[in-house]
């Protein structure tokens, strides 16, 4: 029987995201090997041209496979496909049931090691110990190398080698870039507080670029209630500002412009990780969370970090937890100046 790996991954578009250098990366070096990445819709665009032998499959579990019933009609779905190994990345409630059948049905399934541990000490509100977590990347590299397929990640962006995306596919005034021109995206918001950089400070931020780059184009990047509120007044206000998700209607489209793009500013969230998939250099801003967690986006600096020393730093690895200060300094203490340094680092070393 030909061996097809079974890949899940449910859970937000970062964490996703993350799976591709790994998945890409396998793959190459296992081209006889079908690989079935296992997801929610929205992911479809970040596998279904990554390779060959990679196929996607997306799986809603609101609806179509909510509860018990739903995932026993989902298992049955995945069993007709015939895979010979399972790798689970995601291991919550879900995807452990799936497990659960797997392994009566002597499939060879493994699945990820979070570090709970290791997370819970860096988080710690006493005796606290800051040190390197592994990063999801090798977690993730770890499952497959216990399902017997050890793999080094060679990935560079999910645009072929050499290329960026084809920019004839966006509208009419992006679909150009001239040579004078900078482009910078910026993604300030993210789903938690602790992981906002304010939006007093991101405007700071777009007037102090535009002052040291008069011909750059600055494009805000993230969809939702805070995005239309500042993103429409910042346009209004700078003509070179543009809302991206008016413009561009997928999230390819969305990828094909990071990846011109000359320095993209993001928090811990999904776009640091989408522009990390296009080889795109990240200044990633961290308040509540922190790199140690093992969340920096694929190939990026820790030169373009951009956080700041606190005894309560990081309180959360994901950065939903109230600020135990109630002043959330870990953003608001950060400078506009030291994000805007970072990208003018990034633009003259290019």
């Amino acid at each position: 029987m030909k061996e097809h790996i079974l890949v899940i991954r449910f859970s937000a578009m970062g964490d996703v995201a993350m799976v591709v250098p790994v998945v890409y990366s396998l793959a190459q070096q296992y081209p006889d090997v079908r690989i079935t990445v296992l997801s929610r819709t929205f992911a479809r665009p970040l596998f279904e041209d990554l390779a060959p032998n990679v196929n996607f499959m997306a799986a809603d579990l609101k609806k179509e496979y909510h509860g018990i019933k739903g995932l026993n009609a989902l298992y049955r779905r995945l069993a007709a496909k015939q895979f010979t190994a399972v790798a689970d990345l995601h291991n919550v409630l879900r995807s452990e049931y799936l497990r659960l059948r797997f392994n009566i049905g002597h499939y060879r399934v493994e699945h990820i090691n979070k570090h709970r541990k290791g997370r819970r000490r860096i988080t710690a509100k006493h005796a606290k110990r800051l040190e390197q977590q592994p990063t999801s990347f090798e977690n993730y590299v770890e499952v497959f190398k216990k399902l017997g397929y050890p793999v080094e990640i060679h990935f560079k962006s999910i645009f072929p080698e050499g290329e960026k995306g084809n920019l004839n596919m966006l509208p009419k005034g992006i679909n150009v870039k001239n040579s004078f021109e900078q482009w910078i995206g910026i993604a300030p918001f993210a789903a938690h507080e602790g992981k906002v950089y304010p939006p007093r400070l991101t405007h700071q931020v777009i007037e102090q670029l535009l002052k040291k780059y008069p011909k750059a184009r600055i494009f805000l990047f993230g969809r939702g209630k805070q995005e239309d509120q500042y993103f429409k007044e910042w346009c209004q206000i700078h003509p070179e500002c543009l809302y991206v998700s008016h413009q561009l209607e997928s999230l390819h489209q969305e990828l094909i412009l990071m990846s011109h793009l000359d320095a993209m500013v993001s928090m811990d969230s999904s776009n640091m990780h989408l522009a990390s998939l296009t080889g795109t250099p990240v200044v990633s801003v961290w308040g509540a969370t922190h790199p140690y967690a093992g969340f920096l986006g694929w190939g990026q600096s820790t030169d373009n970090i951009v956080q700041i020393e606190l005894e309560c730093r990081p309180c959360s690895i994901y950065g939903q937890k109230p600020c135990r200060r109630g002043d959330y300094a870990c953003m608001n203490g950060i400078a506009p100046e030291t994000i805007v340094d970072k990208i003018e680092n990034i633009l003259s070393n290019k």
